[in-house]
């Protein structure tokens, strides 16, 4: 069977299952292993952009595909199993096209953004990783991590009351970082020095939609990794026999194959549908964990063989992992924390009142 035939998430029309089997044959068509090869990297990228995915979600009069949220959040989910590096790289490029998209200071960053050929990196300037300071109208520190499948992007900061900044990659200096997964990441920490003029400050932008905006798709994302770490544990239990049978005979497997297949369907469901902040705080939460769950148990089931490279299982459980440090559900929820009681949110070294 293919990941179409076993889809399990909400019901899709007519034009979400050709998106679905239309991304579904891209990937069967491309190598599943990425690495942090520029030119493989960006050949994807610019392919997903050509086929009019990789911003489909963004308004149409910002030059994106106008698509809606359930429509979007396929395509994430569909990247996560595939790509989940991309997944979050085009998270990341809906989020950058919502902030700047309407400012015509910044009209051919977001056409190189459609096209794949710009990158910006969209961080919450109150995340643990950001650890900046303004002095005299200038802004250095570090960035401790982004994963935005470029080596040099643009930089948004979210700020609180309406307000980011956007840094050049002149005022960037980036190193490469290990990591436990995400192939085609580029996963780099970013030394920020930006004085006067060497940046832009926006006003007016709706940074609590692009947090959304990019928690939903890291939910959806990390789904993508859960759904297809538990359908090829499935594939491999029924076609791997032992003591004379499939595995599939075993009531534990069977348990541990339903188990993993009903998780991965409940975070695909809360990434197609969650609506207020808490309820896309649990759902970027459970799938996160939900991913490295099931990809743990979709390795037992393939025992040995879940360890070797051609399987894809340990792949999956790195790539779960990943995720889960480059999207930070933790200082996510700490946030949302703060709102939900009432509390103003963290301060950030971005405010305008900070010099």
């Amino acid at each position: 069977m293919t990941p179409s035939d076993i889809w399990r998430g909400p019901a899709l029309d007519r034009d979400q299952r050709d998106l679905r089997d239309m991304l579904d044959a891209f990937a069967a068509a491309h190598d599943p292993v990425l690495t942090d090869s520029p030119e493989q990297v960006a050949g994807l990228v610019t392919a997903l952009a050509a086929l009019g995915v990789w911003t489909l979600g963004t308004a149409e009069e910002t030059g994106g595909g106008g698509a809606d949220r359930a429509t979007t959040a396929l395509v994430f989910e569909r990247l996560g199993r595939a790509w989940p590096a991309l997944g979050w790289a085009a998270a990341q490029a809906h989020a950058a096209v919502d902030v700047l998209g309407a400012d015509e200071r910044f009209a051919e960053l977001v056409t190189g953004l459609h096209a794949g050929t710009a990158a910006v990196a969209v961080v919450d300037a109150a995340a643990a990783q950001v650890r900046l300071t303004w002095a005299d109208g200038a802004l250095s520190g570090t960035v401790a991590r982004v994963d935005v499948a470029a080596e040099e992007p643009h930089l948004v900061l979210l700020g609180d009351a309406g307000h980011a900044v956007l840094l050049p990659p002149a005022t960037l200096t980036p190193k490469p970082l290990r990591r436990t997964g995400f192939g085609g990441a580029m996963t780099r920490s970013l030394n920020v020095d930006a004085h006067p003029g060497e940046y832009h400050d926006l006003d007016g932008v709706d940074t609590a939609a692009a947090r959304r905006r990019l928690r939903l798709a890291a939910a959806a994302v990390a789904a993508g990794i859960a759904g297809a770490a538990a359908d090829a544990a499935a594939e491999y239990a029924a076609g791997r026999e032992q003591f004379g049978a499939a595995l599939t005979a075993l009531p534990t497997v069977r348990q541990a194959l339903l188990g993993q297949a009903a998780r991965a369907a409940v975070s695909t469901a809360a990434a197609f549908g969650a609506e207020d902040e808490v309820a896309v705080l649990g759902a970027l939460r459970e799938a996160c964990e939900s991913a490295i769950d099931i990809a743990a148990s979709a390795l037992q089931v393939h025992g040995g063989y879940g360890y070797l490279t051609e399987y894809g299982a340990e792949r999956r459980l790195r790539d779960a992992i990943s995720l889960r440090a480059a999207t930070d559900p933790g200082g996510a929820s700490a946030a949302a924390a703060r709102a939900m009681t009432g509390l103003p949110p963290t301060p950030t070294a971005i405010r305008k009142d900070a010099s």
